[in-house]
């Protein structure tokens, strides 16, 4: 729990807003609250603040397909914009991250744009469309982090963004499986055509050949935006290094988690288990000394 010394009178005041959304990251992403956790307090605090908004619109989707719910999240940020945000412990937690870090609020709209995205979801045609949604629901998500991590945002907005699509693009290659039982297929119909993969063989669960190849490449796809994001953890504060690091580490494992078994990615949710967590973190002290 966030504890009461060494902080500003404003993130004093909403202590228990930022707590309502530490819980929330805690609860729902254990690799990214590991991550990020280790970041100066405030700074910790107002990633909680983000994540619990980002959610926020993530819950309207996947737990209650409402449109005019994602309509309302929508008419609550353009009241937050203009200084009027109804009382709820993230917007009251976003006001102050708002007030103390020179924040966009574009990538915000962006997110749930992409959030719309998947409530009106059709399988992308192409790599291009696919990518594109990548930015909407996660790139937007690099953006938002951005000014917490860096005195000059702008000067990174195209890596912070490669890592979102990196991690996104992690993210549909570990849940084939779940996405599939939710009527949704992210691998493109163009790249599925391109090695010889059909519906029928992702319907019926198919690991084979073919299935590996059209994995394989999406996976260096990811892992090419993970290797152009690099260059982000280097340029940051030196109190977010680490942190970012992390996360890219922590995620990027994800793959090999995938591999190492067999690609089944349709019967198990493939983790980073506590050991490799450990090495990854030495690995990260040995990167940054």
């Amino acid at each position: 729990m966030i504890k009461n010394q060494q902080m500003s009178p404003s993130f004093q005041r909403h202590k228990e807003d930022f707590a309502y959304c530490e819980r929330v990251i805690k609860k729902h992403s254990r690799s990214f609250y590991a991550a990020f956790s280790t970041l100066p307090k405030e700074k910790a605090m107002s990633v909680y603040a983000i994540y619990a908004f980002c959610r926020k619109a993530d819950d309207v989707v996947d737990e209650e397909s409402d449109l005019k719910a994602l309509m309302q999240l929508r008419k609550e940020l353009e009241l937050f914009e203009k200084g009027e945000e109804i009382d709820h412990p993230v917007w009251r937690s976003l006001r102050v991250v708002f007030q103390t870090y020179p924040m966009d609020i574009a990538p915000f709209y962006d997110m749930l744009t992409g959030q719309e995205q998947d409530l009106t979801f059709r399988q992308p045609k192409t790599q291009e469309e696919l990518e594109d949604y990548c930015y909407y629901v996660a790139g937007s998500v690099g953006l938002m982090l951005l000014p917490l991590l860096t005195d000059r945002p702008e000067d990174y907005q195209e890596e912070a963004i490669a890592l979102g699509a990196a991690m996104q693009i992690t993210n549909i290659l570990r849940d084939v499986g779940e996405d599939l039982e939710n009527n949704r297929v992210y691998l493109p119909k163009d790249v599925m055509a391109a090695h010889g993969y059909t519906m029928d063989m992702l319907e019926n669960k198919e690991i084979n050949a073919n299935f590996i190849q059209l994995w394989e490449f999406e996976a260096q796809k990811a892992e090419n935006y993970y290797e152009k994001s690099l260059h982000l953890v280097y340029n940051m504060n030196k109190d977010a290094k680490k942190p970012l690091l992390l996360s890219l580490l922590f995620y990027r494992e994800i793959l090999n988690a995938v591999r190492s078994n067999d690609y089944q990615c349709f019967e198990k949710r493939n983790v980073v288990d506590k050991r490799k967590q450990l090495e990854l973190l030495q690995e990260a002290n040995g990167l940054l000394s």
